[in-house]
């Protein structure tokens, strides 16, 4: 199986959890092709240079031949790239694996938070996703809201 880890990778933050993901994903799916973008220097070697189109042809050449892509949906927003991404492989009609760990998430049963919201818009305890993005991931996919239930989701695949 090949894959594709879609995240941000140029704050600390994101490195690590791009470096925490791929470790998970490769030590639970044997023999895993996991291509990490912040891993090709060619393009992500920000001390060298590569250009907006080495970058496209480069990442696209790497989505085309992927049969999963798994995409950190984390942030104030999604990351722009990590959107194009899931936009370009959503094109595929290929599995796409979200991953959403916002502890936001938590307490959606939560009457007092929903009527909170209800009265007062600005009370909003939850979070936004841009639903166009989302409903390319559910197209074909799922949204995990964790790392090891992303290992899961990925294991189910059996591509």
């Amino acid at each position: 199986m090949k894959a594709y880890l879609a995240n941000g990778l140029f704050s600390l933050g994101d490195r690590l959890v791009n470096e925490q993901l791929a470790a998970a994903i490769r030590q639970a799916v044997a023999g895993i092709e996991l291509y990490v973008p912040q891993e090709n220097d060619a393009i992500n070697d920000k001390t060298a240079y590569a250009d907006s189109l080495a970058i496209a042809e480069a990442d696209l050449a790497m989505l085309q031949s992927s049969d999963v892509l798994v995409a950190v949906l984390d942030g104030v927003e999604i990351d722009s790239g990590v959107a194009a991404e899931i936009g370009a492989f959503s094109m595929l009609n290929r599995p796409i694996i979200g991953v959403f760990t916002d502890v936001r998430q938590q307490g959606r049963e939560n009457m007092m938070k929903i009527e909170a919201l209800v009265r007062d818009g600005t009370e909003n305890q939850f979070v936004y996703r841009n639903l166009f993005v989302i409903g390319l991931i559910k197209r074909n996919g799922t949204i995990a809201s964790s790392i090891e239930d992303a290992v899961k989701a990925i294991r189910k695949l059996n591509l």
